[in-house]
């Protein structure tokens, strides 16, 4: 019917993923900086043994403490990294965002998932570094760096920048996921299913890739948003409606 109006999804313009571009961008390249330094230093035989004196120090460290309350804690840590429980939130963090037309936060979290499950396999492969003697939990792959702690980092940071807009809110659920991925990576080093170096490196890589996808999707973002408004201003001084309400004409028509 011609007199019935959109749904207000439609017409419902989304929040900008990027509060403040230039700090955004700053706060990335920190985070990719550090990730990328970790990466090269495991990648030297140099660095890397001394690397391994800190992570046969953390497990024996980690041993010592062991007990039946932590041990449970960390299993049910790393029950949490499992594909069988990422996988489920993943979808309803994406069947969310579609539902509700948010398609630039489904493209960043989308992109961020993606590229983190396709640098894990790669990487592993690249380093095949050795796991930790004595893990408390079946294992599989090389070690560096944990899939766990990539996994948690990627889905938590990634989810509160597709679903909390901009500001102080964001700011807390953000560093919410932050001590999550930590945790999840202590976790594993604590089972002695990684090094500590793995886990590290697999919140820095989960993170990096979290932000990396909402930075570069949300510029264009900012860039369609900004040449829609002139496209709309050009169409106001020429005296026409905005593009989008010819448009919402023609769907009534």
């Amino acid at each position: 019917m011609s007199g019935m109006s959109a749904p207000e999804t439609q017409g419902r313009e989304e929040h900008t993923l990027l509060g403040a571009p230039r700090r955004d961008a700053a706060i990335t390249a920190v985070v990719v900086v550090l990730t990328a330094a970790l990466f090269a230093a495991v990648a030297d035989h140099g660095m890397l043994t001394r690397i391994q004196r800190l992570d046969d120090t953390w497990l024996r460290q980690m041993v010592s403490i062991r007990d039946v309350p932590l041990t449970l804690i960390a299993r049910g840590f790393s029950l949490l990294g499992l594909v069988y429980a990422t996988l489920p939130v993943r979808i309803a963090i994406a069947g969310y965002l579609a539902l509700h037309r948010r398609w630039w936060h489904l493209a960043a979290f989308a992109t961020a998932v993606v590229a983190s499950e396709v640098l894990i396999g790669a990487l592993k492969a690249s380093y095949d570094r050795a796991r930790p003697p004595g893990s408390l939990v079946s294992t599989t792959a090389a070690s560096f760096p944990s899939g766990h702690a990539v996994a948690a980092s990627v889905t938590t940071v990634a989810a509160v920048i597709a679903l909390v807009p901009p500001g102080r809110r964001r700011a807390w659920w953000g560093a919410a996921a932050v001590v999550f991925s930590i945790l999840m990576g202590l976790s594993r080093a604590y089972l002695a299913a990684h090094w500590l170096s793995d886990a590290v490196a697999g919140v820095l890589l989960g993170t990096s890739c979290a932000l990396t996808a909402a930075l570069v999707v949300g510029l264009f973002q900012r860039w369609w948003q900004r040449t829609r408004q002139q496209d709309a201003g050009a169409h106001r001084m020429a005296g026409g409606p905005p593009p989008d309400k010819v448009a919402g004409r023609r769907g009534t028509a």
